[in-house]
C-alpha cells in the first residue's frame, strides 16, 4: 500500500529561495531579480495527467514578456505588493494585496510589477498529455 499523501502547508520558507531574472530577449522594463521557494511537487506518476507545483515567488519592480504553452495555468494570490498582466489585445488586468488571478493556459503578453510583490502561486503544467 502506497503511503498515505500528506497536507502541505505553504508557510513562510525556512530555505534560500532560488534566485533568477527574466530572460533579456523578454525584457520590456528594468531587470527584475526574482525569488522563487518551491514549495511542493506533485509526484511524476505513471498515467498522471498534469504536474502540479506550489510555493511562494518574489519579485522587484520590472516588466517581460511571457507565453504560457498551451497546458500550462497559473493561479496565483498576492500576498504584497501589486502587479499588472497585459494581454496580447492591448487589454490589462491589475491584481494587489488580497485578491488572486488565473493565467490560462495559452496566455500571451506581459507581466508588470508595479511594486515589489510577493505571491503564493499553484502551477498545473498537463506536460502535453
Amino acid at each position: 500500500m502506497p503511503p498515505m499523501p500528506r497536507i502541505v502547508r505553504l508557510d513562510p520558507p525556512a530555505t534560500a529561495p532560488v534566485i533568477d531574472r527574466p530572460r533579456p530577449d523578454r525584457l520590456e522594463a528594468g531587470n527584475p531579480r526574482r525569488e522563487t521557494w518551491a514549495l511542493y511537487e506533485s509526484p511524476v506518476a505513471a498515467g498522471a495527467l498534469a504536474q502540479i507545483s506550489a510555493g511562494i515567488w518574489a519579485c522587484e519592480v520590472g516588466r517581460w514578456r511571457i507565453a504560457f504553452a498551451p497546458d500550462k495555468h497559473e493561479v496565483f494570490f498576492v500576498l504584497q505588493g501589486r502587479v499588472r498582466l497585459h494581454d496580447a489585445q492591448g487589454g490589462w488586468t491589475e491584481v494587489g494585496p488580497g485578491e488572486s488571478a488565473v493565467i490560462p493556459a495559452g496566455f500571451q503578453g506581459a507581466f508588470e510589477v508595479l511594486e515589489p510583490v510577493r505571491k503564493h502561486f499553484v502551477v498545473v503544467d498537463g506536460g502535453g498529455a
